[in-house]
């Protein structure tokens, strides 16, 4: 008989690209994950995984079991669900993905909540980039995303996964002390040619975001430098090496010689909640969603930048 966690490591693998990604989604060490697709061949005969380069590769065989744990982890998911829907109260794991912003500015007070309240209920926190967290929850590999799309970039759901609104992150131009626009009350985005960038790289919701907005209003982008982390971005601007748009959640104090400015109209990113509509009456789906949308109203006001003293020009 094929064992239930051996498959589930196994469709973790198929789902996030290498062992060590599938590792850390499950909570695991890749050790742990390699030795249950190891004794899954064994158990089957089969050979599963196939290294490649660095990685590995699933093999066809492989590809028909991820199917079959699939259809599994389904059926499991759903008595798990009837049995907490009849508990009636928040209960189990809970596996929870989110962007790097929301993980660092929104989730610590969550889940310290959901503790509080919810001591049966054992909610993990993953981060991974918002390109990647839908396609997560859709195959099973996360019970709820925070992810987020932007005004001008809808976020797209797939079939059979749902979602609802947690609150809207506004987004500032950051430059230089010194910097011509420093001292503006205001800034069009038609005023933005010429400058140098500071952004993420490419195929980032941000990156995006900023190309699209910048050759919409005329602008070819002369993106200088390019980092993963926020708060490297902002260093950059501290260190009067181009300018950036940066959203408010999880951004923190700007240090010395970083001038906050907001554009007219004012960049938003949108934050939803998403899981999977066969989890939808699970207890723990509810509260959790409610739980982000009370503690939002907080956490954007304390996002919200201080007074600065710098006048109009």
């Amino acid at each position: 008989m094929l064992d239930l966690q051996r498959l589930r490591a196994l469709h973790a693998v198929s789902v996030h690209g290498t062992v060590g990604a599938a590792a850390a989604a499950l909570g695991f060490t890749p050790s742990a994950v390699s030795q249950q697709i190891a004794k899954l061949e064994r158990e089957t005969r089969t050979v599963l995984l196939e290294r490649e380069g660095r990685g590995v590769r699933l093999t066809d065989e492989a590809w028909q079991l991820v199917d079959a744990a699939a259809e599994l982890l389904t059926i499991v998911e759903r008595a798990e669900t009837r049995l907490e829907e009849r508990r009636g109260v928040p209960s189990g794991r809970l596996t929870i993905a989110a962007f790097a912003s929301a993980a660092r500015g929104l989730l610590p007070s969550v889940l310290a909540d959901l503790a509080v309240r919810h001591p049966a209920l054992d909610a993990r926190l993953t981060e991974v980039d918002p390109h990647l967290s839908v396609d997560l929850v859709a195959k099973g590999a996360a019970d709820l995303v925070v992810a987020h799309d932007w005004d001008i970039a809808p976020l797209p759901a797939p079939g059979g996964v749902e979602q609802a609104p947690i609150g809207e992150d506004l987004c500032d131009l950051l430059v230089p002390e010194g910097h011509r626009l420093a001292g503006r009350t205001a800034v069009r985005r038609a005023e933005l040619g010429g400058e140098r960038w500071i952004c993420q790289p490419p195929g980032r919701v941000c990156h995006d975001w900023l190309m699209r907005t910048l050759r919409g209003a005329g602008h070819e982008p002369d993106i200088v430098h390019q980092a993963d982390e926020n708060p490297t971005l902002v260093a950059l601007v501290a260190a009067g090496l181009g300018v950036a748009l940066i959203p408010r959640l999880g951004r923190g104090p700007l240090p010395a010689g970083v001038v906050e400015v907001p554009l007219d109209p004012m960049p938003v990113r949108r934050l939803y909640a998403l899981w999977r509509t066969g989890a939808a009456r699970r207890p723990a789906i509810a509260e959790t969603v409610r739980t982000l949308r009370t503690h939002w109203p907080t956490v954007a006001a304390h996002s919200a930048p201080a007074p600065q003293a710098v006048g109009s020009v």
